[in-house]
């Protein structure tokens, strides 16, 4: 007989946990049915934003202007019932316009003049910030605290940020002037980076009937803030492989030049690799992409689908990769290929 103590949840849990696995799966296709009321196409863009919603992981879009990117963000908060904040990055940023500040004012009653915290527009579920790389390092860091501690300190005080709490970044990746592009140990606070294409011609034929129009659609609100909070506990709980979390330490270790096991374009073409951040954020994503197609563990093949936005931008390719045309995203695509499927 097995030991009871050694089982950490009992059947009734297990099967409260596969009835939340099932709410999922409905629960995805029916925000997918919402947000296809004002976006069109993007399908593995929404994808890896519901992947990040789950497993708690803020996420960079790179796109250039106008692909609907700010809409997205916006329709998915929409139809959880989730607050929207969102900041507009300039160079003239500061770090109390993102946070907050005390303001000072006199208490009617009492004669007094005593400090009240104004929240900044990170005080909200979702929040968008909109080309991030337009700040300077000290208004960027700010952003960046908040969201790894989730919580804002200001005057002595802390206050914690509502829950679940999400960033997404855009940045643009035509326009480099008057930029502060983000380092390395700050991009490493994202999930994913999700690159956001041109949309097909029949797309682009319909989004252009759908936004020359008075059409505006209503959305259903598909899961509230408390249930989310909920299901991204079950991502937690969710059993991965031995052999799946291996399969996902391997990749993110033969991204690294220093690593023996490294392919030998790595250590040709790369300065730097992936931590072991990467790692844990592999493993969380694919229990989140495997709950939202409906299955309760992970397999290697939804590791090795989610290895590409949890990596390229942790992979920095050295001067060797630049003359030679190789980019972050060729240099991932053939590090995937190099690590066995097993």
């Amino acid at each position: 007989m097995s030991d009871p103590a050694a089982t950490p949840f009992s059947d009734a849990d297990a099967e409260r946990d596969l009835d939340a696995v099932r709410e999922v799966a409905a629960a995805r296709r029916s925000l997918q049915a919402e947000i296809g009321k004002r976006i069109v196409g993007q399908d593995q863009v929404i994808e890896h934003l519901l992947i990040a919603l789950f497993a708690r992981g803020h996420c960079l879009f790179v796109g250039v202007p106008g692909l609907a990117k700010t809409l997205l963000i916006q329709t998915l908060a929409d139809a959880l019932a989730l607050s929207f904040g969102r900041i507009q990055f300039t160079p003239d940023l500061m770090p109390a316009d993102i946070t907050g500040t005390d303001v000072l004012e006199e208490d009617r009653a009492s004669g007094r003049r005593v400090f009240r915290f104004v929240r900044g527009p990170i005080f909200a579920h979702v929040v968008l910030a909109d080309e991030v790389n337009r700040t300077p390092p000290k208004t960027q860091a700010a952003l960046l605290q908040s969201m790894q501690e989730g919580r804002v300190s200001a005057g002595g005080q802390t206050y914690a940020l509502p829950q679940p709490f999400l960033v997404f970044a855009t940045q643009n990746p035509i326009e480099q002037e008057g930029t502060y592009p983000l380092p390395e140990a700050q991009l490493d606070r994202f999930m994913f980076q999700i690159d956001v294409g041109y949309p097909s011609a029949d797309e682009e034929i319909q989004i252009v009937n759908q936004m020359t129009t008075a059409y505006r659609p209503a959305l259903r609100k598909v899961l509230s803030p408390e249930r989310i909070l909920e299901l991204q506990e079950l991502v937690l709980r969710v059993p991965a492989a031995p052999h799946v979390v291996a399969h996902a330490v391997a990749i993110c270790r033969a991204s690294r030049p220093s690593d023996p096991g490294a392919p030998e374009l790595i250590k040709k073409y790369v300065a730097w690799g992936a931590g072991p951040r990467a790692s844990q954020y592999l493993v969380l994503a694919a229990k989140a992409r495997a709950i939202l197609n409906g299955r309760y563990a992970p397999a290697v093949d939804d590791v090795r689908a989610l290895a590409g936005p949890v990596l390229v931008h942790r992979v920095l390719p050295n001067f060797h990769a630049e003359a030679d045309g190789w980019t972050a995203h060729k240099l991932v695509d053939a590090l995937i290929a190099a690590v066995p499927h097993g």
